[in-house]
């Protein structure tokens, strides 16, 4: 199959921003008393906000309100922001670095398709902010992973219809919502074992050797 765009999950795939949502839910989590650890963690990759603000409240006592939901989400937001400070262009790799060229060589158009809403601020303190072609995110969707929307939007940015491109994903929901848009996939990761994806990778690196 020969793609003319390829649509890039943010976390875990351009590159690792997990220790920093960690951190963040793990400060809110202990603030109102509700246990949070690495395996509920494990549970939110790929999913929206206020959906992983419901699974971290799933184990809460307490029940509570949309308002109250909001200020928390919130709260977490502000402190992720933060420590998303702390990103410099280091927190790129070389490895993605040099892919990322070989596929503009191959003049295939790059999209990022993230649920976050921080992807620009991202891309930016890693060096990439005027890098894709493309940016569909948490700013622009209103379902979240494994709903195809997100990479919907990105193919519709590009100009491409679903057929035409191959989502890159390291978690099990972002395969499911490629399949449910159409699109054909590349897995990293937990992601590379979905029984429906294209093409298992064992590193980044193989993606330019499948496009």
């Amino acid at each position: 199959m020969v793609y003319k765009g390829v649509i890039f999950d943010l976390d875990g795939v351009i590159c690792f921003t997990d220790r920093y949502h960690y951190q963040a839910w793990k400060e809110m989590a202990d603030d109102i008393g509700v246990y949070f650890d690495e395996k509920i963690n494990n549970r939110l990759r790929g999913v929206s906000r206020m959906a992983s603000l419901d699974i971290i409240l799933e184990r809460s006592e307490k029940q509570y309100t949309k308002e109250e939901k909001e200020r928390l989400a919130e709260w977490k937001n502000d402190r992720y922001r933060e420590l998303l400070g702390k990103m410099t262009t280091e927190d790129l790799s070389e490895e993605v670095k040099t892919t990322l060229e070989k596929l503009k060589e191959k003049n295939l158009k790059l999209a990022i398709g993230s649920s976050s809403k921080n992807a620009k601020l991202i891309l930016s303190r890693i060096g990439l902010a005027d890098y894709f072609d493309a940016i569909s995110d948490g700013t622009n969707i209103t379902h979240s992973k494994p709903d195809p929307e997100v990479f919907l939007k990105a193919a519709e940015y590009l100009g491409f219809e679903p057929g035409e491109c191959l989502v890159v994903e390291d978690a099990l929901a972002g395969i499911d919502a490629a399949v449910a848009g159409g699109f054909a996939s590349a897995g990293i990761g937990e992601a590379a074992t979905h029984k429906k994806v294209t093409y298992p990778l064992k590193n980044f690196s193989e993606l330019a050797e499948v496009v």
